[in-house]
């Protein structure tokens, strides 16, 4: 199995601290796309409540999806290659502030070990994406989501199928994930609920 990298609760915490006195609150609706800009200045987003999604904006390709507060931006302000967006998966409690204004609370009170942090962690996620990805059997791919969709609380996997979190996530065919999940079911590797959502996972096999 793939392990996740950590996330760096302690960081992010200290950045959300700092930062929320100067954003501004956001009224969004779900599956609304974010800009990285709003009047021509780089954006920070801090998600304190909800799901944000980051998708390529090549083929739509679902990256990651938060599920608990965290701050969106700053590698898009120093690196603006706009190859990835936001989405907004459900209603959210969301804020935004300029990135300027942002790096210069970092520089005044010391934060840019915890910005590194932070960097560092999305690029070990971006790693770890790619390691469930590329050069995998179809198999494996499919465990290895099933793996991690099982670790969402209960209300949220009821929100969003097994296909449909495999379909937005990978680049496997409709055919190949209902395949998968149907031997698995019936062998008694998984348990699902009518609508094909994951309710447990007894054990999963090496190969399949």
């Amino acid at each position: 199995m793939i392990m996740q990298p950590v996330r760096p609760e302690a960081s992010i915490q200290r950045l959300l601290d700092a930062l929320e006195p100067l954003a501004k609150p956001m009224s969004v609706m779900p599956r609304k796309r974010l800009n990285w800009e709003y009047k021509g200045e780089p954006q920070f987003y801090i998600v304190k409540s909800g799901e944000l999604s980051i998708l390529r904006v090549s083929d739509g390709l679902l990256i990651a999806t938060a599920y608990e507060q965290t701050l969106f931006g700053l590698a898009e302000s120093i690196q603006p290659l706009r190859c990835h967006i936001l989405r907004v998966e459900t209603p959210s409690t969301l804020l935004r502030l300029n990135a300027s204004d942002a790096k210069a609370v970092f520089t005044a009170q010391g934060l840019w070990q915890d910005a590194t942090v932070l960097l560092s962690y999305y690029t070990s996620y971006l790693f770890y994406r790619d390691a469930l990805l590329v050069q995998q059997r179809t198999y494996l791919i499919i465990r290895d989501h099933l793996l991690e969709l099982i670790k969402l609380p209960l209300d949220t996997r009821l929100r969003t199928s097994i296909l449909e979190y495999m379909q937005e996530r990978t680049l496997l065919s409709r055919s190949s994930i209902l395949n998968v999940i149907a031997e698995l079911k019936n062998n008694n590797h998984i348990e699902i609920k009518r609508g094909g959502y994951l309710l447990s996972i007894t054990t999963l096999p090496d190969r399949c």
